[in-house]
C-alpha cells in the first residue's frame, strides 16, 4: 500500500525533557514514520510524517489530544507552506483579507525563493506578481527561484543591467519552459503598442509569469489585480512601507531615471 504523507503541527503546553522522544515513540508504535521535524513558530513543532493508512493518524489524533503537555493545532495532509515551515524554521506570512498575498522580509530571502521555486514548478499559466521598494531583492529573488526550479528566464521589459523592452521573441523563447519576467513600471512608462502586443501573446501561454510593480501594471492595461495568481511582498523590515512616490516623482526615460526604482 501506498504511503501518504501527512502534516502534523503542535504547541507545547509544558516543556518538559524526553516529551519529543515520547511522541517520536508513539509514532514508532503506530507505524507512522517522521520525514522531518523542525521548530516553526516560538512553541510550536512542525513535523512531516508518512502513514500507510489515516486510520493511524486518527489514532494518533486522538491519543494525542489526551496528552495535557502538547496541544494539536494542524493534522492534514501537506499543504506548499507547512513544508516549507519545516524545511525553514517558519510560516510564511500571507495577508489576513487576501488569501494570495504573502509578505516577507529581507532576511527571509530564501524562504521566499523556495516558495517562488515551488510556484514555478506547477504547470501550466501562473501570474505572479512581487512589490517591494527599490533594492530590496526583488529582481535577484525572481531570478534565484527560477534556477532552483530549472526555468529559463527572460526579460520582456527590465532595468537591471540597462533597459530592456523587448519588442519581439525569437524562435525557441516561446515555450511554456520559461518564465517571463516584466517590470510593470517600465511596460506601463516606456512601452510601445509593438510590446504590448509582445506582452498579449506571452500572457496567452499556459507558462509562468512574474511582473514587478504590478498595481503600476494594472494602472495601464487591461489588466487586473484579480487576474493574478499570487501577490508577493517583500520588504526591508516588518514596518516597511511600499510606495510608488519614487516613482510618481521620477521622470523616466531621463538619464538615470529607470535605476532608482529597482533592481
Amino acid at each position: 500500500m501506498e504511503k501518504t504523507e501527512w502534516y502534523l503541527e503542535y504547541e507545547i503546553q509544558y516543556n518538559r525533557p524526553g516529551l519529543l522522544g515520547d511522541i517520536s515513540s508513539l509514532l514508532g508504535m503506530l507505524s507512522i514514520n517522521i520525514i522531518s521535524i523542525n521548530g516553526v513558530e516560538n512553541s510550536r513543532r512542525g513535523m512531516l510524517l508518512l502513514s500507510r493508512t489515516e486510520e493511524q493518524i486518527i489514532r494518533l489524533k486522538s491519543i494525542m489530544e489526551t496528552m495535557d503537555t502538547i496541544r494539536v493545532t494542524k493534522l492534514r495532509k501537506p499543504k506548499l507552506r507547512d513544508k516549507l515551515a519545516v524545511r525553514h524554521g517558519r510560516y510564511i506570512q500571507s495577508d489576513v483579507d487576501d488569501r494570495k498575498t504573502f509578505r516577507f522580509v529581507r532576511d527571509e530571502l530564501g524562504l521566499l525563493v523556495d516558495f517562488m521555486a515551488e510556484l514555478y514548478k506547477k504547470e501550466g499559466h501562473k501570474l505572479i506578481g512581487i512589490r517591494g521598494m527599490p533594492r530590496v531583492g526583488k529582481t535577484e529573488s525572481v531570478v534565484a527561484a527560477s534556477v532552483c526550479a530549472n526555468k529559463r528566464w527572460l526579460f520582456v521589459s527590465s532595468t537591471l543591467l540597462k533597459q530592456t523592452i523587448r519588442k519581439e521573441l525569437i524562435k525557441g523563447e516561446y515555450s511554456t519552459d520559461n518564465l517571463y519576467i516584466i517590470d510593470g513600471v517600465v511596460s506601463a512608462r516606456q512601452a510601445n503598442e509593438q510590446h504590448w502586443e509582445l506582452i498579449r501573446e506571452i500572457m496567452q501561454l499556459s507558462a509562468v509569469k512574474v511582473i514587478e510593480h504590478p498595481d503600476m501594471f494594472v494602472q495601464q492595461t487591461e489588466y487586473k489585480l484579480s487576474d493574478f495568481d499570487y501577490i508577493i511582498e517583500l520588504r526591508s523590515n516588518e514596518n516597511e512601507e511600499i510606495t510608488y512616490e519614487p516613482v510618481e516623482n521620477n521622470q523616466f526615460g531621463q538619464g538615470d531615471g529607470f535605476s532608482m526604482f529597482d533592481f
